[in-house]
């Protein structure tokens, strides 16, 4: 099969000039066909806050109400998205930008309320990729903001890095898929104070070991998690790499 690189960025990188042209370069320099799932919460957080609207967070997770859901329709969907395919474009990859609502690629249902009430969040049920991998095949490059929608007319925010992982194993079935995450460090460190202590290749039994060791810990858990998911579902390959590095495949793989 042929190969596909996902590629899911935070919206840290993808909001500000200077590392957003840096990264579509570096994107563009990959070969093959790819996708690029981006982030863009500080925008919103900004735009919120001119308009009066006060961001809530419930450990780093948006509270989205129907005001808040106006907003990040409107800067995931329009602002950030836009500008990313528009920079793709000048340099010669044929991007569109998407959400989950266009071509009906990802249907969620909103998440159900128990100890806290996220408002218009979805959680992703199922991912549709018959017809973007046509799109693909053709030369087209997707680039998706993480909204969803319900099948019902509502749009519902949905965590990026989810995205990208439901999105890798859904297109597993038509592709060879190697899904890149994109972090502040190099890659998943054996010492968290000494940035160039990045771990090659982790696989089950050394993330258990790592874990048992407390070498890995915190929010690093659960993505590595996803990850072995990923894995598991037919996803051939993901890294955990610095956005510098995406176009040279270094950084941590988990295999």
């Amino acid at each position: 099969m042929e190969q596909l690189t996902i590629v899911k960025v935070g919206g840290k990188i993808v909001e500000e000039e200077e590392s957003l042209k840096q990264l579509l370069k570096d994107f563009s320099a990959i070969k093959g066909h790819k996708i690029l799932v981006h982030g863009g919460g500080r925008s919103a957080t900004r735009i919120a806050e001119r308009l009066g609207i006060e961001s809530k967070m419930v450990d780093g997770r948006r509270i989205t109400d129907a005001e808040t859901l106006k907003i990040v329709t409107m800067v995931y969907g329009g602002l950030v998205n836009k500008n990313i395919v528009a920079g793709l474009q000048s340099l010669g990859l044929n991007a569109i930008g998407l959400t989950g609502a266009d071509l009906n690629i990802i249907l969620a249902d909103k998440r159900p309320v128990r100890t806290i009430d996220y408002g218009y969040v979805g959680d992703v049920k199922q991912v549709n990729a018959g017809l973007p991998s046509e799109l693909i095949r053709k030369g087209v490059v997707p680039v998706l903001a993480p909204l969803t929608h319900d099948g019902k007319g509502n749009i519902l925010n949905t965590n990026a890095d989810t995205i990208a992982g439901e999105v890798a194993k859904a297109f597993a079935r038509y592709f060879d898929v190697r899904l890149i995450y994109c972090f502040e460090k190099k890659g998943v460190l054996s010492d968290e104070n000494n940035d160039d202590s990045v771990i090659p290749e982790i696989n089950i039994r050394l993330f258990e070991q790592y874990v048992s060791q407390g070498i890995i810990n915190g929010g690093m858990i659960p993505k590595l998690e996803n990850a072995f998911e990923a894995i598991r579902a037919g996803v051939k390959e993901v890294i955990i790499s610095h956005a510098s590095e995406i176009h040279t495949g270094k950084g941590t793989k988990i295999q």
